[in-house]
């Protein structure tokens, strides 16, 4: 793994070297130090006719960062290239590498993905920050109730739990905080993932490679003669991966995966509409979690004023916002809290499912017995002043599934 000499910008192993261009690895080092300081997860490095646009996306927005001559286009995207161990010849088709580098006493690791566009190759870098440390249950920011819930649901010595979500909603790094809750020396964890983010201390982890035969479902063959108790399956991407994960939940496991819905009531739906009976998905599912990432109001700059007119119909007589300052950037914003909508399943709702009801029916079933929308669960962070009516609009539609229980 290399190293980021904090002077010059330079990689250790490029001081030494007479064949590099030192200015492109000062500007690619200096991006990646940068991109670091302001906690960004992604770099985008995207070329047009007159320039280079490089965007960091910060706490789930990008962000325009700087923009490059165009003549640097070629020398920057071939010195990441290079960094990632990609073939820097091939420019008309799609690669993916890796950057392993540390940062003081922090170790990153970089996926690239390059891809041709129009004019050039446009490079997106994501930052796993392994230095920063995962986060536990208790650092997700749950409130008293929702980890109650969340701690008797994997609590559970057998079953099947979805987690749902878009792409960025911090569906893995809750799992994370939930196996490292549960590993303990009298657990086998095993987990299938593609690709591994983060190392776990005391649990066994594949990483998908269908170059050598080891997807999803043939992974899983294999974990099962492993003696497994908990099983965390990356992806539910197909009929078979989950098929043999309802199954495996079936006989004894506790199996924990992701799922891509609009809300956890809706995992039910999925499950069913990738071929798993509705009885089995009845049997197997112990509950669904849908979760999304808002931006918390930066704690310098925020202030109160009277509530728009859709909140006040809400109940809310004021909300925050963010001025915007130098600790924030100038956004307003500062960190993410995440909203976790947990739909956990008894038996009345398991009847349900398994008669194959519709998802309204099955939705207004589990409100009556406290089911709190993530719509609801954002109107209570508005009401904390955690975040502000924009930015609870941005990841959530106003009203959606909320007190009627219908969709809207």
């Amino acid at each position: 793994m290399a190293g980021i000499d904090d002077d010059d910008g330079l990689l250790r192993e490029d001081v030494q070297s007479d064949s590099v261009d030192v200015p492109v690895i000062r500007l690619v080092n200096g991006l990646l130090r940068e991109a670091l300081k302001i906690r960004a997860t992604d770099i985008h490095v995207e070329p047009f006719e007159s320039e280079v646009l490089v965007r960091f996306r910060v706490d789930g927005v990008l962000h325009d960062r700087l923009r490059l001559p165009r003549n640097l286009q070629a020398p920057l995207t071939s010195r990441v290239k290079v960094m990632a161990r990609m073939d820097i010849a091939e420019r008309l088709s799609p690669q993916d590498g890796r950057i392993g580098i540390t940062v003081g006493n922090r170790a990153v690791d970089i996926r690239v993905s390059s891809i041709p566009v129009q004019h050039g190759e446009r490079l997106a870098l994501r930052l796993l920050d392994k230095g920063s440390g995962l986060l536990s249950l208790e650092d997700l920011g749950m409130d008293g109730s929702s980890r109650e819930t969340m701690n008797a649901l994997i609590g559970n010595p057998h079953g099947l739990i979805l987690f749902t979500g878009p792409t960025g909603s911090g569906k893995t790094t809750t799992l994370y905080a939930i196996l490292q809750a549960l590993a303990k020396p009298e657990v086998n964890i095993i987990t299938v993932e593609d690709p591994i983010e983060y190392d776990l201390e005391g649990v066994g982890q594949i990483q998908v490679n269908e170059k050598a035969g080891v997807t999803f479902p043939s992974a899983l063959r294999s974990i099962l003669r492993q003696d497994p108790d908990i099983i965390m399956i990356g992806e539910m991407r197909d009929y078979e991966t989950a098929h043999i994960g309802v199954q495996a939940s079936l006989t004894g496991h506790l199996v924990l995966s992701t799922l891509h819905t609009n809300d956890s009531v809706s995992a039910v739906v999925r499950l069913t509409d990738m071929g798993i009976e509705p009885y089995l998905a009845a049997g197997s599912l112990l509950g669904a979690v849908a979760q999304r990432l808002v931006r918390t109001l930066c704690p310098k700059c925020s202030y109160r004023e009277e509530a728009p007119a859709l909140f006040r119909r809400e109940g809310l007589t004021e909300v925050f916002r963010g001025r915007g300052c130098d600790s924030c950037m100038g956004t307003g914003y500062r960190g993410r809290v995440g909203l976790y909508e947990q739909f956990i399943l008894d038996d009345e709702l398991r009847e349900m499912v398994a008669a194959g009801l519709p998802t309204a029916k099955i939705r207004a079933a589990a409100r009556m017995k406290g089911f709190r929308s993530l719509w609801e669960l954002g109107l209570h962070a508005l009401r904390q002043g955690r975040t502000s009516p924009e930015e609870l609009l941005r990841v959530v539609s106003a009203g959606e599934f909320g007190p009627t229980g219908e969709e809207g």
